[in-house]
Order: structure tokens, then C-alpha cells, then sequence
């Protein structure tokens, strides 16, 4: 393609996406599609020849549309807003025009240096500590000043800064890992002929347990456990629940040393309580204490709203993402920290072929995982300059207007409960009367079937609930009503169902059951075209592994859930070793060891009794199957049961004090 052809297909992209963002509320909110449907529409093999845009576009149309979901769409109310704004878009297009690779000061000086001032603007608009920012108001005069004398010298006024990461999860991650490298630092100083292994095997990370989970997949690749803990009744994490785990952990002899919390819960948008978390957490050395508002944190651009980030002056990082409330587009997420030396110490490579010779200027490479990075700060550039401060509050305002809205008309039918308390643009609502969860279930499937709106769901209290999440820009006050019209009619239609299905269960449950059996077949076609809604609505249904966990436990790693595996009636008992784990109560524990180790010990034959030891403190681990002995060898029928993704192997492990000190 070349600058003309560029020039005029560029100009007709403009305007297919403009019409795909005016036309979109006629399209269906989800497509009709299950898992492996675009393999029969697309070629296994890349083309040899050269295709044209024309034939390439209409291909858009006619294969890759009929799978999309449709994220801004004015009846998309799932999940959490995917931030898209023109000026975003435009800056995107310029980004991916320029196409430099910011690792370096030197690899790209503007992309460097915009976002360090761009990152500093949103900090101080959302209310953070001067310390988060790498420029204070001080150090603005002084750069003035500095460049009025032609000077290249850099100047920054202390330790703090702000850097562009791809999602809350990275954001989450590498401060997991510096947090890991800072303790790892202070207890090599303590004990110094002690191996890292031996201290990174005593470090305990804490979140609550309606934290998103990427905390705890984090604490997966760290390598370091996390203890998962109950929240109030308000779904917050409070203090004196922090400090009673922490008390025992440290008199079991384990470190705490990572605290995530949370301004804006995935589930119900709950608030950790953070002044008595930061209090507590500095209580404790080593701990670094992190707040994650990827969601809540751009409504704090709205000084009505700061309140609700009191305490963020005990943190050590915080994040937020643009890229989900702030209009722009994916990824754009924003991390903050203290001391960005304590980040930068964990994560610095520096080979000779990305030096440079500008010494005290920052490279972010050292600030995340990966080396290359986008112009990213652009996109958020071009929105903070075209909307402004004040246009962002409105719209967040706006959101927050319309989710109160839906609110009350929840409120107003005395069928319908609502779970959360409702401050930003999130309402957890469902139907009353439904202990075992059914109709509601049946009502967030029959409503995302019908594609007029679409939803997800929720746990709030161990009850299922329904996601209302206000996400389009232009969200009015009509599309409030249209999506309380359709929640309302596609309820008394499955009340009516439910109540009539009773009523012939209870006449002729063989007549009703055939009746079912038929009408399914018949329904073949359509059940199968509902499969994504259906699949959205009630994951357990089509993953059974799912449906084994307990309604509001986390299903990763828990030993809550591996209780049978662990502990062998075989093994001696280990109470009086200083090792010996007293869960607290309510709480969990994730564990990337047992959760690593589950099943792989065992042979092709089925033969399980291979011991794996390592180093753990002053123990050694077995892990050992639950098969009696080599000649207990399962048959054909439970190897496959075994194999299968729905029954996966487990192995547990004992602690055996005996064995340790013959080892000795």
C-alpha cells in the first residue's frame, strides 16, 4: 500500500467507524456465535497472493462483525466501561504513525518526557499526595527558570512518579515484585548466610477477598503466598482484620510484606477501608501497601468523590485506568509510586546496548516488564487537552447521575433488591424470594439471549446478583428506562414460566420432562446461537470445573480447598513445629506451590509414589498421591477420568519432621 492508497483507504476507515459508532445501537449487543465458529469462516492458511482492502473490509463486514460484542454499545452494561473517545482514536492513529519504541530517554525523548508531565497532570487532578508526583510545585518554578537559561538539565523534585503500564494487572504485578525485592533486601541484611529461596518461601502478600484476581495471580508468578481475608458486611476490608492475621502470620514466622487494596471492587464497587489499613500496615516493616482504583480512580477527578481515597497518603503505589472511565482507548493504565527507585531496583537490566549518555534521565523500561513500549501518553494527552478537566467531570458526573437513576427505579418494585451501595456508576441488583439463586440466573440468561441488553453477574453477600454498569459516553436517561422496561417485561415472563413449569411438574413430571426433552430438540439451532449469552451468564453451566467451587470462595489455590489432599492420615503430627500453619479464621490462603505441583509427579503407568523434596524452611516436602500403593493400579476407565480437564489429578503434600532430621 502505498501513501496514496493509504490516503484514501485512511479517509474511508474514518468514516466506516464513524458510522459504526452512530449506528450502533441497531446492532445486537452480543453476537449468536459459540466457540470454534470462525475456523469454518476463514481460511486455515495466510493467502499466498495479495488480497485487496476492498475485499479485505467486506470481509469485516460480513465474517468479523457477526462475533463482535459490542463494547460501546448505548445497551452494553457489563463489566466496567472500555474507555473510547475521537480524540483517543486520533492519537492512537498518530502513535502507531510515529511507531518508536520508548524503552529509553534516548529512544524517544517526547515519548518519554510526555509521559512523565501527562502522568503528573492526572495526579494532581485525582487529589494525589505531592509525593506520588515527579514534579512538585516547587520544582515547576525551577524548571522555568532552567530552561530561560537554554539549560538541558533535568530536574526532578523527589522520589515519586507516574508511569503508563498496560493493564491493572501489570500495575499490581510489579509492585508485587518490588514489594518482594525490598523485603528479600531487608532480611538478607538480618541473615545474611540465609538463601533468597529460604526467605522468599516465609514472604505473605494479604488482599480481601473481593480484590480483582489479579492480585492473586500475581502472587502466583511472584511466587510468594497470599493470604485472601473477609470483608465487613459492607464487602470492606477493614484494619482490625489486617492486624489480626498479620499478628499471627509474624508469630508463625512468616513476613508480611505486600498489602493490596481496592477503591472500586469488580464486584460491587465497595471501598476498602484504607486509613485503618495504612495505619496498621505501618505497624510492620518491609510492608508495601498498594491501592488498586483501576476503576473509582478517575471519578476522583470529581473533588466530591476524594473522600473516598482517604488514607492514600500511607500507600507506597496506587493505579487507576484511563482506559476504562476517563475515554480512552485500551491500554492506558496508570501507576504511581513513593520512591520509584524501590520500583526501578526490582526490574533493572541494563545491557551496553541500552545505554545512552543522558545519565539522570528517567527510562521507563526499568519501571515494568517489558522493554519496548508504545507512545501510549499521547492518547491521554490529546483527551485531558480536548475535554479538559472540567468535561471529564461531567461526564463522570453524568454516569454517576444515570446509575442513581437505575437505582431507584430498582428500588421502586418491591420485587427487586439492590446488593450495593451505589456511589459510582455501578448497580448490583436481583429479584427477591429466590434462595437458590434460579430465577435470577434464568433472568440475566433469557435478557442477554434476547441481545436488546447485555449484563453479567456477581456474587454480593454469597447471593447471585446482576451487574448495571452505566458505560456508553453518550448514555441518556432513556437508555436508563429502556434497559428497566426490558429487565421488567423479560421478569414477569420467566416468573410466569417458572410458576407454570411448577405447576405441571407437580401434575405429570414424566409428561413435562418428555415435553422439555422435545422442545429441545427442536430449539437446537437456537440454543446453539445462544451458547455466548448463555455461557456469559452462568460460566458453571459450560465449565464444571467452575461449578465445584463454593458460592464466594476464590477457585485458584486455596488450601481451604485442597483440605483432603493435604492432610494424609498417614503422616505424623506436626503441631509443635514452629512451621505448622493455623489458618485464621476467614481467611485464605493462595498458594503457588500447591497449586504448581498438583498432579505433575505423576507417571505415564499411573504409578504415583515419587517423593519430590525441596528446601522450605527448616522441612522437606513430599508429595505424595492419594493411591495406596504401585499395585493399587487404576483401571482404563478412571486413568481417563483422571486425565480429564473436569477431573483433574491432585497431590498433596506432608510435613514430615522425622524425615527431616534423617536428612540432616
Amino acid at each position: 500500500m502505498d501513501t496514496e492508497q493509504f490516503r484514501k483507504h485512511g479517509k474511508e476507515m474514518v468514516d466506516y467507524i464513524c458510522e459504526y459508532l452512530e449506528t450502533i445501537k441497531h446492532r445486537r449487543v452480543t453476537p449468536t456465535v459459540s466457540p470454534g465458529w470462525l475456523k469454518n469462516k476463514i481460511p486455515l492458511e495466510a493467502p499466498v497472493q495479495p488480497e485487496s482492502f476492498d475485499a479485505i473490509m467486506n470481509d469485516v463486514d460480513n465474517i468479523i462483525m457477526p462475533g463482535v460484542t459490542h463494547w460501546q454499545h448505548p445497551r452494553f452494561h457489563a463489566y466496567f466501561p472500555s474507555g473510547n473517545s475521537f480524540p483517543s482514536i486520533l492519537a492512537d492513529m498518530l502513535s502507531d504513525s510515529i511507531a518508536c519504541i520508548g524503552f529509553s530517554w534516548a529512544a524517544s525523548p517526547s515519548c518519554t518526557e510526555l509521559e512523565t508531565i501527562v502522568l503528573d497532570w492526572l495526579g494532581k487532578a485525582i487529589g494525589l499526595p505531592q509525593e506520588f508526583l515527579t514534579f512538585s510545585e516547587e520544582a515547576s518554578t525551577t524548571i522555568d527558570s532552567v530552561r530561560n537559561d537554554d539549560s538541558e538539565t533535568e530536574i526532578h523534585n523527589g522520589k515519586g512518579g507516574g508511569v503508563l503500564q498496560s493493564s491493572a494487572s501489570e500495575c499490581i504485578f510489579v509492585c508485587m515484585l518490588a514489594a518482594r525485592a525490598q523485603a528479600i533486601k531487608r532480611l538478607r541484611k538480618l541473615h545474611p548466610f540465609v538463601e533468597e529461596g529460604v526467605l522468599l518461601s516465609k514472604l505473605m502478600a494479604y488482599c480481601s477477598k473481593e480484590s480483582h484476581s489479579c492480585v492473586e495471580k500475581g502472587a502466583m508468578m511472584a511466587f510468594v503466598k497470599l493470604r485472601i481475608l473477609e470483608p465487613d458486611e459492607n464487602n470492606s476490608l477493614r484494619g482490625a482484620t489486617l492486624r489480626q492475621v498479620m499478628e499471627q502470620d509474624e508469630a508463625m514466622g512468616l513476613i508480611p510484606f505486600f498489602v493490596s487494596t481496592t477503591l472500586g471492587t469488580t464486584s460491587c464497587c465497595s471501598f476498602d477501608n484504607i486509613p485503618e489499613i495504612g495505619q496498621v500496615c505501618q505497624q510492620f516493616e518491609t510492608v508495601w501497601l498498594h491501592v488498586d482504583a483501576a476503576y473509582a480512580g478517575s471519578a476522583f477527578i470529581c473533588p466530591e468523590f476524594r473522600s473516598l481515597m482517604n488514607g492514600v497518603q500511607y500507600a507506597d503505589s496506587f493505579n487507576l485506568n484511563t482506559n476504562k472511565w476517563l475515554l480512552t482507548n485500551f491500554d492506558c493504565s496508570c501507576l504511581w509510586v513513593k520512591d520509584r527507585f524501590k520500583l526501578t531496583c526490582a526490574l533493572v537490566v541494563d545491557p551496553l546496548y541500552l545505554q545512552h549518555g543522558y545519565a539522570g534521565a528517567v527510562d521507563y523500561r526499568h519501571w515494568g516488564i517489558p522493554l519496548s513500549r508504545r507512545f501510549r501518553s499521547l492518547k491521554l494527552w490529546f483527551v485531558l487537552r480536548t475535554y479538559g478537566i472540567s468535561g471529564l467531570q461531567k461526564y463522570i458526573r453524568h454516569h454517576c447521575q444515570l446509575a442513581k437513576r437505575f437505582e431507584r427505579l430498582v428500588r421502586s418494585d418491591n420485587k427487586y433488591e439492590v446488593l450495593n451501595d451505589v456511589k459510582m456508576g455501578l448497580v448490583c441488583f436481583r429479584l427477591k424470594d429466590d434462595p437458590t439463586n434460579k430465577l435470577n440466573k434464568k433472568l440475566l440468561e433469557t435478557i442477554n439471549e434476547s441481545g436488546k441488553l447485555h449484563m453479567v453477574p456477581s456474587l454480593v453477600h454469597d447471593k447471585y446478583v446482576i451487574r448495571f454498569c452505566v458505560v456508553a459516553e453518550h448514555a441518556t436517561e432513556d437508555d436508563i428506562d429502556y434497559a428497566w422496561k426490558i429487565i421488567k417485561e423479560t421478569a414477569v415472563t420467566v416468573l410466569y414460566n417458572e410458576q407454570e413449569l411448577t405447576e405441571k411438574r407437580e401434575e405429570q413430571v414424566d409428561e413435562v420432562f418428555e415435553l422439555s426433552e422435545r422442545k429441545k430438540k427442536d430449539n437446537d439451532l437456537a440454543y446453539r446461537r445462544s451458547f455466548f449469552v448463555r455461557m456469559v451468564s452462568d460460566p458453571k453451566i459450560y465449565n464444571p470445573i467452575i461449578a465445584r467451587s463454593s458460592p464466594g470462595s476464590r477457585r485458584h489455590t486455596h488450601l481451604s480447598s485442597m483440605d483432603d489432599d493435604i492432610h494424609d492420615p498417614l503422616s505424623t503430627s506436626t503441631s509443635d513445629t514452629e512451621d505448622t500453619m493455623t489458618q485464621p479464621a476467614s481467611s485464605w490462603i493462595s498458594w503457588p506451590l500447591a497449586f504448581l505441583f498438583q498432579g505433575v509427579f505423576d507417571d505415564k503407568e499411573g504409578n504415583n509414589d515419587v517423593p519430590v523434596r525441596f528446601r522450605h524452611l527448616a522441612t522437606k516436602m513430599h508429595f505424595k498421591s492419594k493411591s495406596k500403593s504401585p499395585e493399587h493400579l487404576a483401571t482404563e476407565e478412571n486413568k481417563s477420568r483422571r486425565n480429564s480437564p473436569v477431573f483433574p489429578r491432585k497431590s498433596s503434600y506432608v510435613k514430615t519432621e522425622n524425615e527431616t532430621n534423617m536428612q540432616k
